[in-house]
């Protein structure tokens, strides 16, 4: 919603009250990415062992969150420019569904999403040091789960919140691109007199995650998006 308002429409569209309100829609970004390529698949020993371990772990494996306590934590240490010293994660194995995603035969993909990670650190900057020691904090807490399995990784990408707006246009590096807040849902998302998906300019529509129902790979913004664009043609029609 912030790079559609203020930078693809100019001052005159918005007017100065609704460049205020846009300017401020929340986006801070608190997730980083860390991808691994595996040489074998990690054992899980609460997953078991045999062919039902891989069945358990082809979904989303969380670590570090056992109550909310845990996610208070981690966020807290966020807030004031610092990576918690217990992220939460939330792991998946896309190799386990397409074998194909792998680089060597055997080997396997592991996507972290870790949590919270700030846009800025209070000391220093997201430098390849920097990175790497975020890369190396997530590998060791996967130990505690998964042991053995820093020593099944060939390569790593470690990607920030600013990496994710840098490289994915993602403002303030939030992948839902407007933090879900009780006051930017449903009708009131990404602001109250806007929320229909339809834009200032006639013939504009929000169809990504900052539109309701939000993020996560669902296509439901854009679904949604269209039946309004259809309603809209058989208006003007």
């Amino acid at each position: 919603p912030k790079q559609t308002l203020l930078g693809l429409l100019g001052p005159l569209d918005l007017g100065p009250h609704l460049r205020w309100r846009a300017g401020n829609v929340r986006q801070p970004g608190v997730v980083a990415r860390v991808n691994l390529a595996l040489s074998a698949l990690p054992r899980f020993p609460a997953a078991g062992d045999g062919g039902d371990a891989a069945k358990r772990i082809r979904g989303r494996i969380l670590v570090g969150a056992t109550g909310i306590d845990d996610l208070e934590r981690a966020f807290d240490a966020s807030k004031y420019g610092r990576v918690s010293d217990r992220l939460v994660l939330e792991a998946t194995i896309p190799t386990l569904v397409d074998p194909s995603l792998a680089a060597r035969e055997g080997g396997h993909v592991m996507s972290v999403i870790a949590q919270y990670v700030p846009y800025a650190l209070r000391e220093g900057a997201w430098d390849d040091a920097a990175r790497a020691a975020l890369g190396d904090r997530v590998v060791a807490a996967l130990e505690e789960v998964a042991p053995g399995i820093g020593a099944l990784v060939t390569a790593r990408e470690v990607l920030t919140p600013r990496d994710l707006e840098a490289e994915y246009g993602l403002t303030g590096g939030h992948p839902y691109h407007q933090e879900p807040g009780l006051d930017a849902w449903f009708a009131w998302r990404p602001l109250v007199g806007w929320a229909r998906y339809r834009m200032p300019v006639e013939g504009l529509y929000l169809v990504g995650p900052g539109a309701h129902p939000g993020g996560g790979v669902t296509g439901a913004p854009a679904h949604n998006a269209v039946r309004e664009i259809l309603a809209d043609r058989k208006k003007r029609r």
